[in-house]
Order: structure tokens, then C-alpha cells, then sequence
């Protein structure tokens, strides 16, 4: 007959009999520890079969549980029959949970080292991969645009005018206060250089071809890269994780025509008026610093900068604005449409779109400086 011990949790507390290998171990409200228990199998190797009985057992915690999967490893190693009655539901529930996810052996270990031979290759196959991607996207907006002004395109004619309201009222604030200060900022340093030479009175002139040329869109640009470029790839990020675009594309709605039509046109209608309305609050910007510091009238500025502008100079802007839109709006959706499906893929793409229209910007800004060298503008 197989000898067998019993471990019975009861209140009070006695202490732990041990008369025979057959005897009864009442344990009370304090659990011992699994050495205790362990040390008492080894001083009695006959034992083959250990019952546990929490009937009586009052309340429990992460210890007993712990206790329990260290008996249950024991009892498994010396072929000891474990025999569990009168435990709590949450307690043979928690147990199973334990013994059905297996443990991973490699969690704690350390990454191992990539060579550096294999981040090189690993960053070009995703330069490469990341291209092929964006000239993908890229070719599928054109087409959708030729399908535009074919009169083909589907999608809805409020969610154009919401975008627009969102792309230009809404951005009105944000571009006024970053344009004035600007222009206070051009102002001021031009000034402190020009007073040295006595020729304050080109502060106009510097202000207006600067905001008119480069800073007017440059600014502009990079606030709708923050402020809508992201928006596109949050916005576009959470309807992929909530399935909507696959859901459009089941129904056989086309998700360039329905939701990046829409905001890539809103953005390029609205970015060259957000220009010209930064380049002329860039320029009062420019002004206050001129007559409120300087020895120069408003009458004066205003004549110099109505001989320094010319068409070509706010035009070279209009058109640099409309490029950024472009680049904005097709960074913010693409990234978006490429997001993963969980709230932290949904950061990462919004992130992503805002670097990747800003270094966009820069990169085109820095060839159009090359082409009006080049050309003599």
C-alpha cells in the first residue's frame, strides 16, 4: 500500500505533525516555505502520493500560489502523486493559466549582437524597400488625380471642404503667430548688421525677399508638417487599425480616390494662400521691428519693399508651396496607409510622416536653390 501524506491548511494555526510517512501535515494560515515542505519529502523518500487541502484556507496571495507551483515541480521530479482538493476557484484557475503558457527560455537573454556588415545591408534592403514602396504610392495618387480631373474619381465633396476648412481657417492662428515672429527675427538681425554700414533701410529689402523667396514657404510648409501632415497619418493609421480602408476596398471603394484625393488636394489648394498670407505678416513682422527700432518711417519701408518685390520672387514662393503641399500631404497619407495595426504602430507612422515631409521639404528646397542659381532667378 502506498504510503501517503496530507497537507491541510486550517485555522488556528498548529504546528506541522510529522509522526508517520502515512501521517497528516496540518499547515495553518501562514503558508511555510516550499523548503520546509521539501525537506520533509527528502527525510521521507516512501512517500508517494501528497494530497493539499485548502478547505479551511481563509484567504490567499501571490506566495501560496507560488508555493503551490514549486510542490506541484517537486512531486513531478520524484514521481509523487499530487492530489489538490478544497483550493479556491482563482487559485486552480491562476495554476492552469501557468501550466498552459509555456515559459520562455530566451525572454531574459540579451539580443545578440548584429554585425555591423548586417545593419548596412539591413538598412539598404529597407532604403530599397521603402523606395519601391513610396514610387508605388506615388504612382497610384497620380492616377487617382488623373481620374480627378477626369471626373471619375469617388469620394466626398464634404469630406474636400472639411479638409479645406481644416487646412486653411484652422491654420490661420499657428501660421500667423510663427510668421510675424519671423519677420521680427529677420528684421532684428539684418538690422543689427546693417546699422554697422548705416543702411538700415534695407531691412525692408532683406525681410521682403526673404519671406517672399524662402521663409514664407519654408515656415509655412513645415507648420502643415506638424500640424497636417501628421494629422493624415494618425487619422489614416487609426482606420487601418479599425479595418475601415480594408473594408472599402472590399465593398470595391478605391482608398486613394476616397480618403487621399480629398486631403491632397484640400492641402495643395489651400498651402499657396497660406503662403502669401505668411509672406505679408512676415513682412508687417519685418516692419515693426523697422520703425519701432530703427530711424525709419513706415512710408520709407513700404517703398522699399514695394521696389524690391517683384512677381518673380512671390511666385518662386507660390510654387515652392505648392511642392511642399504635395510632399506634406503624400507623406502624411502614405505613412498612415502603411501603418501597422496597434496604438503604437499608429505613433510610430504619425512620427514617420512628419520626418519624412520635413526632410522632404529641405531636400526640394535645396534643389530649387540650385535651379535659380543655375538659371539666374
Amino acid at each position: 500500500m502506498q504510503a501517503q501524506s496530507k497537507i491541510n491548511f486550517s485555522q488556528p494555526a498548529p504546528n506541522i505533525l510529522c509522526a508517520s510517512i502515512s501521517g497528516a501535515w496540518q499547515i495553518g494560515s501562514k503558508v511555510p516555505g516550499p523548503s520546509t515542505v521539501l525537506s520533509l519529502l527528502e527525510d521521507n523518500p516512501g512517500i508517494k502520493s501528497l494530497v493539499i487541502d485548502g478547505a479551511q484556507l481563509d484567504g490567499w496571495d501571490s506566495i501560496f500560489l507560488t508555493f503551490i507551483r514549486t510542490i506541484t515541480d517537486e512531486c513531478g521530479k520524484r514521481n509523487i502523486t499530487l492530489e489538490m482538493q478544497g483550493l479556491p476557484e482563482g487559485v486552480m484557475s491562476l495554476l492552469h493559466l501557468a501550466s498552459v503558457v509555456p515559459e520562455q527560455r530566451d525572454a531574459s537573454q540579451k539580443k545578440k549582437q548584429k554585425t555591423f556588415l548586417y545593419m548596412v545591408g539591413k538598412s539598404a534592403v529597407n532604403f530599397a524597400t521603402s523606395t519601391v514602396q513610396m514610387l508605388h504610392f506615388i504612382g497610384d495618387a497620380t492616377l487617382s488625380l488623373l481620374k480627378f480631373f477626369l471626373g471619375k474619381a469617388r469620394f466626398r465633396r464634404i469630406d474636400l471642404l472639411l479638409f479645406i476648412e481644416d487646412c486653411g481657417a484652422d491654420s490661420l492662428p499657428i501660421v500667423t503667430l510663427i510668421s510675424v515672429l519671423v519677420g521680427l527675427i529677420l528684421a532684428f538681425v539684418g538690422a543689427v548688421q546693417l546699422k554697422l554700414f548705416g543702411a538700415q533701410v534695407y531691412v525692408a529689402n532683406l525681410v521682403a525677399i526673404a519671406m517672399a523667396r524662402e521663409m514664407g514657404a519654408l515656415m509655412t510648409g513645415i507648420i502643415m508638417a506638424g500640424r497636417i501632415g501628421a494629422a493624415y497619418a494618425a487619422q489614416l493609421g487609426t482606420m487601418q487599425v479599425n479595418e475601415e480602408i480594408d473594408a472599402l476596398s472590399t465593398m470595391g471603394i478605391s482608398p486613394m480616390d476616397f480618403l487621399v484625393l480629398p486631403r491632397l488636394l484640400a492641402l495643395v489648394l489651400m498651402m499657396p494662400l497660406l503662403t502669401m498670407y505668411s509672406d505679408l505678416l512676415g513682412m508687417i513682422g519685418g516692419a515693426i521691428v523697422g520703425v519701432g527700432m530703427m530711424d525709419i518711417t513706415l512710408v520709407q519701408y513700404l517703398t522699399q519693399t514695394q521696389e524690391t518685390l517683384d512677381l518673380t520672387n512671390i511666385m518662386l514662393g507660390i510654387s515652392k508651396s505648392g511642392i511642399y503641399a504635395i510632399i506634406i500631404a503624400l507623406s502624411g497619407c502614405m505613412r498612415g496607409m502603411q501603418s501597422g495595426r496597434s496604438a503604437a504602430a499608429v505613433g510610430e507612422a504619425t512620427t514617420s510622416a512628419v520626418v519624412t515631409a520635413i526632410v522632404g521639404i529641405i531636400v526640394t528646397d535645396g534643389i530649387f536653390a540650385v535651379l535659380c542659381d543655375a538659371l539666374g532667378i
